[in-house]
């Protein structure tokens, strides 16, 4: 069997570790067709528009897309890519499971921590204008479909993996109708699935206790800019975003992708660590049928970083890219 994924690789050290990646998976043994597509600033140089409608039609062919880090401007420029294709194809739920890796020195060992963040509306999607001059006005949208939806996808996913707590993280305390909404949807679905604790914490409640205690939560869901923050925190945990997976599902595609930045510094050196878009990888297997390839690919990254020999140079190796690569397929 030929998988078909859409690949995306970003820019700056995007393209090194999707490359480094796309061999790991290939040295499984399994199949891929990989339709390589450009987005962003690339994509503009080329196609004069930041997503063209080569990734559009792919994605929509293929339903599942390998991406890259994507540089998005700060305080101007064009919108963000992530943000864009998350509403383009309804891809509702950023899952971001939060796990340590072997050796890799933190405050906090034996992590397992998930966060579900809803994907698709609140301060996050960036609807904003100036009204006039010196003034400008940011709207957060709030809807009782979305909030049920990633509740029930967040309950869904406790049940399913045998998660016995479920925190709806918020500040209905202050918006009291927008995250008002989200809590009472979150008490509604919770009736649902009697056998899983359902809690709820205030956003920087939450974050005060994260930093204190974070093996007191299970599995966290909360809306979009909340969800953006705490999952950062929560990466920094276990030592970065360099290292966690990320997943943006839908009903009909999912993409997977690494979160960190594009590190333009060190762009084009072999110097990038392909670890966050590989577990994202992992993500994607598994979201194809292909548990027992993602099982042996964790199996074998776990051992590198026991062995530690062969890492980069962001968590204490002198491995470039390729070679990291290279140690992660000899483990298999």
């Amino acid at each position: 069997m030929t998988h078909k994924i859409t690949l995306i690789p970003g820019d700056g050290i995007g393209t090194e570790v999707t490359a480094a990646v796309v061999r790991i998976l290939e040295a499984t043994g399994l199949k891929f067709e990989w339709e390589t597509v450009l987005a962003g600033a690339d994509a503009y140089e080329k196609y004069k528009e930041y997503i063209p409608k080569e990734l559009t039609t792919s994605i929509e062919r293929t339903h599942v897309a390998l991406k890259g880090p994507i540089t998005t401007p700060v305080g101007g420029g064009f919108a963000s890519i992530n943000v864009k294709l998350r509403k383009q194809f309804d891809l509702y739920a950023n899952f971001r499971p939060v796990r340590n890796l072997p050796h890799i020195p933190t405050r906090y060992p034996d992590i397992d921590l998930v966060i579900i963040r809803e994907n698709t509306e609140g301060l996050y999607s960036g609807l904003e204008h100036e009204v006039v001059p010196g003034v400008v006005e940011s709207l957060k949208i709030m809807t009782e479909k979305a909030c049920t939806r990633i509740s029930r996808f967040a309950f869904e996913y406790a049940r399913k993996n045998q998660r016995k707590k479920v925190h709806a993280v918020h500040k209905a305390n202050i918006m009291k109708l927008s995250d008002g909404l989200f809590l009472r949807c979150s008490r509604n679905v919770a009736k649902e699935y009697p056998e899983i604790t359902y809690a709820e914490h205030i956003v920087d409640n939450t974050c005060m206790q994260l930093v204190m205690n974070p093996y007191q939560y299970d599995l966290l869901v909360m809306e979009n800019l909340y969800g953006d923050i705490i999952s950062d925190l929560c990466a920094g945990l276990v030592g970065g975003l360099g290292l966690v997976p990320s997943a943006n599902l839908g009903d009909e595609c999912a993409i997977f992708e690494a979160v960190h930045g594009s590190a333009p510094d060190i762009a084009g050196k072999n110097l990038a660590n392909p670890t966050a878009l590989l577990r994202s990888a992992l993500l994607m297997l598994r979201h194809i049928g292909q548990a027992d390839a993602a099982l042996k690919i964790r199996n074998a990254l776990e051992k590198v970083y026991r062995d530690r020999d062969k890492l980069t140079k962001d968590v204490g190796g002198k491995a470039g890219t390729s070679e990291f690569a290279d140690s992660v397929i000899a483990a298999m």
